[in-house]
């Protein structure tokens, strides 16, 4: 399974959303499964290494002892003996071997002739190894439980540490014949070195460490521009005047910005160049229209002279429309935090005015950054349309999570299922699904949705299941900042 896969199967606050947090998480994970497997791998590596060095040692200090001893006069050999042991192995000379015979496996024989190889009076060696770390400390209470050759020694020959080092995990026993027939015994215990967790634990701990660093100041390096760029985005889409941004960061965010700026300028000539040229043949188009309004005044059918009188108001309400829209368009409102609520009681209070039936509801005060005209004129389309269609108009806000959620609804015919999104678009009118006298030219709902979507929202019109239609608005709540 990849990582993506791994990714979309996770839960949404185990697996972080930023590229900062993820190539931290991703590079940890790294980090530690190459740890675990290093530690599984070499963990015991010192110890072995530190307990075949000690082996070594010991048998080679037992060799040397030996002969030590075959040049050692009687009176010194006790003291040269108690001088050479130690916790972890004893010294002595006796009567008896404590090893009592020579060791079998293959590791045991090499030692012995290893040992054999380094004693110059051809000594015998007698070498076992009992290495059982599962079993517990045992009791020296009775010789039933004594060292297997803990018992081959007789008492009077036992040094008093003894006991000691043979109740150890790892024990080793060397019994050494000297010429004069006596046994140079040894006793050892190969413990090895507790676990050192903490330096195991330290090095990743540090590893990750400045890695994260590292990484936290490489992804922001990479990361900052490219938020720079996402809120510069987002308010050129909701049609906010920007400055170029200043490239910045490694060479390819350098190129996406550059890219960036070369599209906001020809997206903004080519937007200001359309709505110059719709602005002036609407403006130009008013003459001629008057100029037609003023002839048709000669016509003698009066029947041929209404129609052509109300065909040509009709043509100078659209023309007008065309050129207010250009107007809004071409000279944008700037930005501000307004309340929500008071906007549309605002509304509500000036068709109730005019006798019209209009109610409002806020959940509670929602202040938001907006373009306050501009959302009063989106949000007064939406009344009077109600109004116009279903006489009464109830509105009611709320908030969602990060959004403000506006609900306008009226008790009209409502509008068919497969042309709810066509009355978005300029100039269509729907005279059949809803009144004869519609007024208006088709582009109060077109204005709206511009409006709603240069806020960064959301519009929908749908059909009420008790009748009416209901507009459903959403709007963020916050926008990034400049």
């Amino acid at each position: 399974m990849t990582l993506r896969a791994l990714a979309r199967k996770a839960p949404s606050w185990l697996w972080p959303g930023t590229l900062a947090s993820q190539l931290i998480v991703l590079l940890l994970l790294a980090i530690v499964v190459a740890q675990a497997l290093s530690i599984w791998i070499f963990a015991d590596e010192r110890r072995i290494a530190l307990v075949a060095a000690a082996r070594d040692s010991l048998l080679s200090r037992a060799v040397s002892l030996a002969e030590l001893m075959e040049d050692t006069p009687p009176a010194l050999q006790d003291r040269i003996l108690e001088a050479s042991s130690s916790r972890f192995a004893v010294f002595w000379l006796g009567e008896s071997p404590l090893a009592p015979e020579p060791g079998s496996s293959g590791f045991e024989k090499r030692l012995q002739g290893y040992m054999a190889r380094g004693l110059e009076h051809g000594q015998v060696v007698h070498l076992n190894i009992h290495a059982d770390e599962k079993r517990g400390p045992r009791r020296w209470d009775t010789d039933e439980h004594d060292h297997p050759n803990f018992r081959a020694v007789p008492r009077k020959e036992r040094p008093q540490n003894l006991r000691k080092v043979m109740n150890k995990p790892e024990d080793l026993s060397v019994s050494i014949r000297m010429t004069d027939g006596r046994w140079l015994n040894t006793a050892t215990s190969y413990r090895p070195p507790a676990s050192a967790l903490i330096p195991l634990l330290v090095q990743p701990a540090l590893t990750a460490l400045l890695s994260i660093v590292i990484i936290g100041v490489a992804v922001r390096r990479v990361t900052r521009p490219l938020k720079d760029l996402a809120a510069c985005a987002e308010r050129f889409g909701r049609g906010e005047e920007q400055a170029p941004l200043t490239p910045s960061g490694p060479r390819e965010v350098r190129a996406l910005t550059s890219a960036f700026n070369d599209m906001r300028d020809r997206l903004t000539r080519f937007v200001r160049d359309r709505t110059r040229m719709l602005a002036a043949i609407s403006h130009d188009l008013r003459t001629p229209i008057t100029s037609l309004r003023l002839r048709a005044e000669f016509i003698d059918d009066e029947e041929n002279r209404e129609k052509v009188i109300e065909t040509l108001d009709e043509m100078a309400a659209m023309t007008e429309a065309a050129l207010r829209f250009a107007r809004d368009e071409a000279h944008a409102e700037k930005a501000e935090n307004a309340d929500l609520g008071a906007i549309l009681e605002a509304l509500a209070s000036d068709q109730q005015d005019f006798g019209k039936e209009c109610a409002v509801e806020v959940d509670e005060r929602i202040v938001l950054p907006c373009r306050p005209v501009a959302l009063k004129r989106a949000f007064r389309n939406l009344i009077e349309n109600g109004i116009r269609y279903g006489e009464d108009v109830s509105v009611h806000v709320s908030r969602q999570g990060t959004e403000a959620v506006i609900r306008v609804c009226d008790t009209g015919p409502g509008i068919p299922e497969d042309r709810l999104k066509d009355v978005f678009e300029p100039f269509v009118r729907l005279e059949e699904s809803r009144s004869e006298d519609t007024g208006g030219i088709g582009l109060g709902l077109a204005i709206t949705r511009s409006i709603i979507h240069g806020h960064g929202g959301r519009i929908a019109l749908n059909n009420r299941p008790d009748g009416g239609l209901e507009a459903e608005v959403r709007l963020p709540l916050w926008w990034p900042a400049p």
